[in-house]
């Protein structure tokens, strides 16, 4: 079983809310009250930057597409390479 780093109570509530969101449009009410917008595009980034990873595409490829960092690519790339698993967890789910 994983074990994650940030595991807390308030992690835990955080996520079974999340889990328990049941519509798209309940997903943008949501977030849309506990996330500035420029945090809710930052995570949509990264989530586009991961799928054009996957797909081998270029730094350069990516970065004029998302308008990501090279900084924020290489994070995410390297969360891809050695982190928990969950960016690839989710890409294969996506897939089926």
């Amino acid at each position: 079983m994983y074990e994650s780093k940030f595991k807390s109570q308030a992690n835990d509530e955080l996520f079974q809310v999340i889990m328990s969101l049941e519509s798209e449009e309940e997903c943008y009410r949501f977030f849309e009250d506990i996330m500035t917008i420029k945090e809710l595009e930052s995570i949509s980034q990264r989530w586009q930057v991961v799928k054009m990873l996957v797909e081998d595409k270029t730094y350069g490829e990516i970065e004029e597409v998302t308008k990501a960092s090279t900084a924020t690519i290489s994070r995410v790339n390297k969360c891809l390479q050695y982190g928990a698993g969950g960016y690839t967890a989710m890409v294969e789910k996506m897939l089926k």
